[in-house]
């Protein structure tokens, strides 16, 4: 079912009951996710003061419960938050966007009107005039700055370097930059690149778009589906032609490695593709990699197991696809050095940094293949902090004048630790935590495919 069919079966308001009452029945992440998470803790306090009053939850209540779900993928059932998504779209369709969203959602739109006037930019942020109401008009919070971006983005410097094309006769990489690494953070898609070329590969730019991610938690579905149908039409373009296909962005990855396949095995093209019988639907089983399959009753499951989720508007094969061929960069490096083909003979680092893998990153279940290969620098003493922890940053959540506080409660209990710990630095692959630490702490933040060329360059 089409997301514009769905919109005339159920409103946000039903679509909200509906995830409330499946929560408040199971009650699993009344306990888990009472620590990381904004929504859920909200959820549940509306449940129990509806039941104790017997006044149903006003629709304003939960109008600001769905604003509360940033999409982290920590918690167990992956139904609830694409419903609250789904919600989220409709109150769109309601009400429009606000114009500050909008921008803040458009990163490579905000990024050439900023990067067109950087100092003026500057400026207007520093005048204790201006900036106030530059803040009240983007709607955020006035402790937090507007995010600074490149004088030159990546996408311009790869053009300037020849890497928007493949080479053929080459061993060539496609990578999916994300709008962090091509606007406000260049020198981690510049390392990629440096490390790439310097093990004998040809990294390039296919043409791309925003992964969707930021305006599929704003609720803007039509924009999202129209960017994730270009992204597989342009990536799988890629993998057609031989190449290996990455992303260095964990929030990108989780889109379209775990979000954008969601349900497609149920749909009829890959039970055809796996010969299901006519009373028959293959679930992959997760043990054996996809490969091996449980076999379910059509007749008893095909009005639970179907392809009707957020993105059942497009090709389900090219989702599955796209999922099966992307590789995290972290991912795809550790792969190569397993191989023999990347080179491991890293100068000395002797400093003292802390890891924090991102809840994007975990839940890719890929394990933690950076802090794999940063333990292969030498003298460098890198320390996990941990697998259960949250930034709080939660894409544009942090920004908000709204939820500013609330992201920082979030992140408090892993910003103290990093604080108590007092590294020379601090190492994550996710650029929106990135943020969240540059706003809150005084400590350095990489992410480690800087690091790891820094320690490969011949110095």
């Amino acid at each position: 079912m089409s997301i514009d069919d769905q919109k005339s079966v159920r409103t946000p308001q039903q679509i909200l009951s509906g995830v409330i009452e499946l929560c408040a029945d199971c009650d699993t992440c009344r306990t888990i996710m009472d620590v990381d998470c904004a929504f859920f803790p909200e959820l549940y306090r509306l449940w129990d003061q509806s039941k104790e009053s017997g006044v149903p939850i006003a629709d304003a209540e939960l109008r600001k419960l769905s604003e509360l779900c940033t999409l982290c993928g920590l918690c167990p059932c992956p139904k609830v938050p694409m419903d609250v998504m789904r919600a989220k779209s409709r109150y769109v369709d309601q009400e429009g966007l606000p114009l500050a969203t909008r921008l803040l959602t458009d990163v490579p739109r905000l990024a050439k009107l900023c990067g067109t006037f950087p100092q003026l930019t500057r400026v207007l942020q520093a005048n204790p005039v201006i900036s106030p109401l530059l803040h009240k008009t983007l709607r955020i919070h006035p402790e937090r700055q507007l995010p600074v971006f490149a004088t030159e983005n990546f996408f311009d410097w790869a053009e300037r370097r020849g890497l928007r094309a493949r080479k053929p006769g080459q061993p060539n990489v496609a990578y999916f930059v994300g709008c962090t690494a091509g606007y406000l953070f260049p020198e981690v898609g510049r390392a990629l690149v440096e490390i790439l070329e310097a093990n004998g590969l040809h990294p390039y730019v296919p043409p791309q778009q925003c992964c969707g991610m930021p305006q599929l938690v704003e609720g803007e579905g039509e924009a999202t589906l129209r960017q994730a149908r270009a992204n597989c039409g342009s990536l799988l373009a890629a993998v057609e032609s031989g190449d290996d296909l990455v992303s260095s962005c964990p929030t990108c990855g989780y889109f379209m490695k775990s979000l954008l396949r969601e349900r497609a095995v149920y749909s009829e093209a890959y039970q055809r593709s796996v010969n299901a019988g006519e009373d028959e639907i293959k679930v992959p089983e997760a043990e054996g990699g996809g490969r091996e399959h449980k076999v379910l009753k059509k007749s008893m499951y095909k009005d639970i197991l179907k392809d009707d989720g957020y993105f059942s508007d497009l090709d389900p094969m090219a989702r599955l696809d796209l999922a099966g061929h992307l590789s995290d960069a972290g991912e795809y490096l550790t792969r190569l050095e397993a191989e023999g083909q990347l080179a491991t003979d890293f100068q000395p680092l002797p400093k003292r940094m802390v890891y924090f893998a991102p809840c994007h990153q975990r839940e890719q279940k890929m394990g933690r293949p950076y802090l794999n290969l940063l333990q292969k620098i030498p003298e460098l003493n890198i320390e996990p902090l941990g697998d259960s922890a949250c930034c709080g940053m939660g894409g544009n959540f942090g920004f908000k004048a709204n939820f500013h506080e609330t992201s920082l409660d979030l992140g408090q209990p892993l910003l103290k630790k990093i604080r108590k710990q007092a590294p020379d630095a601090v190492i994550t692959d996710c650029l929106s935590c990135r943020l969240q630490f540059d706003h809150a702490l005084s400590i350095p933040i990489f992410h480690p495919l800087e690091i790891l060329a820094r320690a490969s360059r011949d110095e």
